[in-house]
């Protein structure tokens, strides 16, 4: 068997990175084990849940189907890379404040979700959520308080802009 590494370069988290990774390991590995940016979940392993999601150069992908590879070059945010120190970006506030999140293992996935819609629609309707939200799955909260979030961030972008 043949070992192939070569060196992945690309920005994280706006931070440009250059380390040397086997051509077989996955995105969210580099993520956890070799940066430590452990926000980004891994639950299903094969692009059903969206807890593993991230932005790839702005749109969304499951980074559990991405080999760190085929990011080379790429502008890549994780969760951790969403906030401004410790000022939350307003989806991650309001999922808090309506209740978003219960056991809290899908919320990464789904706030990365959703930043990548509103950067494109900053007042989505239910329904647009919810079809931004089609590759993300949550266990617990019936998505109730999800929306409530979309809703709240909406009407708080509407007034910022």
């Amino acid at each position: 068997m043949i070992n192939t590494t070569y060196v992945l370069a690309c920005s994280i988290n706006g931070k440009e990175i250059s380390i040397p990774v086997p051509a077989s390991k996955r995105m969210t590995d580099v993520l956890r084990d070799d940066l430590g940016l452990t926000g980004t979940k891994v639950s299903c392993e094969i692009g059903r849940c969206g807890a593993c999601m991230i932005l790839l150069d702005g749109q969304p992908v499951n980074a559990c189907l991405l080999m760190a590879y085929q990011a080379s070059g790429a502008a890549i945010t994780t969760i951790e890379g969403l906030s401004a120190g410790e000022a939350l970006h307003p989806v991650q506030q309001a999922m808090l404040e309506e209740g978003g999140l219960q056991c809290g293992y899908c919320t990464a996935g789904m706030v990365v979700t959703l930043s990548a819609l509103w950067e494109t629609n900053p007042a989505p309707t239910r329904a647009e959520a919810e079809k931004a939200l089609c590759g993300n799955i949550c266990r617990c909260t019936g998505y109730e308080g999800i929306f409530r979030a979309v809703e709240k961030c909406g009407l708080s972008l509407k007034r910022e802009g």
